[in-house]
C-alpha cells in the first residue's frame, strides 16, 4: 500500500498552573493586539493605494516594541507574534484570490483564543512540552500517543469559551497508508429526517444533538439575560452556557467523525451533492435544523479523509434534480415539495424519495468520472452539456415528460 505524506494534528487537553496560565492569556491579548494593528496599517495602505506585504508588517512590529506605549509586547513569545503577522498575510491572500471576504479585526469578547509556535517557540523532549517564556513543562492528558519517532512542526494552544485548554501539535504521520482498492461505490444523499441516506438503502439516523440539550441550553440563557451586565455572577452564568455548547459540539463532532471514517473505508468512489449550505440556513424554518446536522463538516471530513485512504469523493451538481429523476426507467417528475417522501413513477416504480435521491447521485457520479467531468461539474459547458445533463438526457431519452 501506498504511503501518503500527511501533516496531521493531534489535539490534547492540557491543565495549565496559575503561572502558565497568566502568561497564556497575556499572548493571546498580544497576539489578539499585533493582529489589529497590522490590519488597521494594511487598511489604511490600502485606502491609500499602496501594498503593504508581511515583510513590511514585520519591521513594524519591530518598532511597535520600541514605544512605551507597545512595551509590554516584549514580555511574551515573539514567535506568536510572527505567527499572526503570517496569518494575516495568508488572509488578505485569500482575498485577493476572492476566495474570501476582507479580513476582520479581532474582537476580544468573540475571537477564537490561539497563539502559534513554531520550532524555535518551544521544546518537546521525552514526552514533555515546554512553550517559550516558561520554566515548566505543560501538564497535558495524552489521551493518545503520537508517531513513534515523529516531532511535531508547530503547536497550537488554545482556550474555548467553556474555559478548557488545549495544545494541537502538526506533525507528519508516517502511519496513513492509502487502503487496499475496491470497486464499491456509494450515493449519499444528505436530510434532516434521517442524516444519511445512503444508495445501499440504508438510513442512518439523525442524532439531533442539539435537539437533546436544547431545554438545558434554554434554561443556562434565560438565567444568563437576567444577570447584570459585567457581574461576576454573569460570568458564571456564561461560563455554564458555553459548557453546554462545547458538549453539544463534541457529540456531533464524534459522530461524524466515527461516520466518515466508516464510509471511506468501506467504499472506494462516495459521491455526495455539491449544496451550498450557508445558503440554505437562510430558511427560518430550517435553519437550526441545517445548523445541527453539519452537512459542512461531514463533507470537509469525508474529502480530507478520502485523500488520506486513497478514496474518491465526487460532489455532483446542486442543481441536479435527484429527488424527481426515476432511479429505473429515468423519467422526470414535476414538482416535489419537501413533505412528499413517497412518490410513484409512471413506469410503476414507488420510490422512497431518499433513497431514490442517493442512486441517482450514484450514478450521475459514475457518469461524472466516465466523461472525465470535474468535482463540480459545470452548468455551462464550451462544448455542450456537463456530463451530469448528459446522464439526464441519455436516461430520459425516449421518453415523455410527465
Amino acid at each position: 500500500m501506498a504511503t501518503a505524506c500527511v501533516k496531521r494534528a493531534y489535539r490534547y487537553r492540557f491543565y495549565p498552573t496559575d503561572a502558565q496560565a497568566a502568561e497564556l492569556s497575556r499572548t493571546f491579548g498580544c497576539v489578539r493586539k499585533v493582529y489589529n494593528l497590522a490590519l488597521a496599517a494594511r487598511t489604511e495602505a490600502w485606502a491609500r493605494q499602496e501594498r503593504v506585504n508581511y515583510n513590511a508588517t514585520s519591521a513594524m512590529l519591530t518598532e511597535w516594541k520600541k514605544t512605551e506605549e507597545l512595551a509590554y509586547l516584549n514580555e511574551v513569545s515573539s514567535v506568536p507574534l510572527q505567527q499572526t503577522l503570517r496569518h494575516l498575510q495568508t488572509a488578505f491572500t485569500h482575498f485577493f484570490a476572492k476566495r474570501a471576504k476582507y479580513p476582520r479585526f479581532k474582537s476580544r469578547k468573540t475571537s477564537r483564543k490561539s497563539a502559534e509556535y513554531t520550532t524555535s517557540g518551544f521544546r518537546f523532549r521525552d514526552g514533555k512540552l515546554t512553550l517559550a517564556k516558561m520554566a515548566e513543562p505543560l501538564d497535558i492528558v495524552w489521551s493518545r500517543p503520537l508517531p513513534e519517532g515523529v516531532k511535531p512542526s508547530t503547536v497550537t494552544v488554545s482556550q474555548d469559551a467553556a474555559g478548557r485548554w488545549f495544545v494541537s501539535m502538526l506533525c507528519e504521520d508516517p502511519g496513513v497508508r492509502h487502503l487496499a482498492a475496491t470497486s464499491a461505490a456509494v450515493g449519499i444523499d444528505v436530510g434532516l429526517d434521517h442524516l444519511l441516506t445512503l444508495s445501499t438503502g440504508e438510513k442512518i439516523a439523525n442524532p439531533r444533538h442539539e435537539r437533546r440539550d436544547r431545554a438545558r441550553l434554554a434554561l443556562a440563557q434565560r438565567r444568563l439575560a437576567k444577570k447584570a451586565k459585567g457581574s461576576a455572577n454573569r460570568a458564571k452564568a456564561r461560563h455554564k452556557v458555553a459548557r453546554i455548547h462545547a458538549r453539544i459540539t463534541d457529540r456531533r463532532r464524534d459522530g461524524l467523525h466515527k461516520l466518515t471514517t466508516r464510509l471511506v473505508r468501506e467504499n472506494q468512489t462516495l459521491v455526495i451533492e455539491d449544496l451550498t449550505v450557508r445558503n440554505m440556513v437562510r430558511n427560518r424554518s430550517l435553519a437550526r435544523a441545517i445548523s445541527d446536522a453539519a452537512w459542512s463538516d461531514f463533507r470537509s471530513m469525508l474529502e480530507y479523509k478520502a485523500a488520506w485512504y486513497g478514496r474518491e469523493v465526487i460532489a455532483v451538481d446542486r442543481f441536479f434534480p435527484s429527488s424527481r429523476l426515476c432511479s429505473a426507467c429515468g423519467a422526470l417528475a414535476g414538482a416535489m415539495p419537501l413533505h412528499v417522501r413517497t412518490w410513484t413513477c409512471g413506469c410503476g416504480a414507488t420510490h422512497d424519495r431518499d433513497v431514490n435521491a442517493a442512486k441517482n447521485l450514484l450514478a450521475a457520479g459514475r457518469a461524472v468520472t466516465a466523461c472525465g467531468a470535474g468535482v463540480r461539474p459545470q452548468r455551462r459547458t464550451p462544448g455542450g452539456q456537463s456530463a451530469t445533463k448528459q446522464e439526464i438526457h441519455e436516461a430520459t431519452r425516449g421518453i415523455s415528460r410527465l
